[in-house]
């Protein structure tokens, strides 16, 4: 359930850039609102809910674990996760001044503006590639099947989705 998170994340990042390009080439129309809404939904719901399941179950596993290296990596993870949570309130008010902005005219997004997304963009994209390639690794080497299981019902549970019987 985390693996398919980070795929969800990575696609609504991908749309992020589709979008700025898209502003660019067309303007603000609604396809490019649509896209905003879509984005800020993902964020505003979804991404709440992952770093929760990673502090939850995740990263005490990690913490609790020998490698100093790996405990230092954790901590710089719920760091991450308190940037991103500002680092998307920036982010967000771009996305909403595109989602409720009229057809026509359309302004170009700032310089500001652009780079307040491509920094949240980019914040994410290394979290992502750290826990890919690090904490999860670590995390389901360490974790028994049984854990495994119980926090992905815990997951699922706290979606309001019925666990797989």
């Amino acid at each position: 359930m985390l693996a398919t998170c980070h795929d969800r994340v990575k696609r609504m990042l991908c749309l992020l850039v589709k979008l700025q390009q898209h502003l660019l080439d067309k303007g603000c129309d609604e396809p490019a609102r649509q896209a905003a809404r879509d984005v800020m939904r993902y964020f505003d719901l979804a991404a709440p809910l992952h770093h929760q399941d990673e502090e939850l179950h995740v990263f005490p596993a990690l913490l609790a674990g020998p490698d100093a290296a790996l405990r230092a990596l954790v901590q710089r993870l719920m760091q991450d996760h308190r940037q991103m949570e500002h680092a998307w309130a920036e982010a967000r008010c771009t996305l909403m001044a595109i989602a409720e902005s009229p057809e026509l005219p359309w302004m170009p997004l700032t310089p500001a503006q652009t780079e307040t997304l491509d920094q949240f963009a980019a914040m994410y994209q290394q979290h992502l590639n750290d826990e890919d390639n690090t904490a999860y690794p670590a995390a389901q080497a360490r974790l028994s099947s049984a854990a495994l299981a119980a926090m992905s019902e815990d997951m699922m549970q706290r979606r309001g989705v019925a666990p797989k019987r």
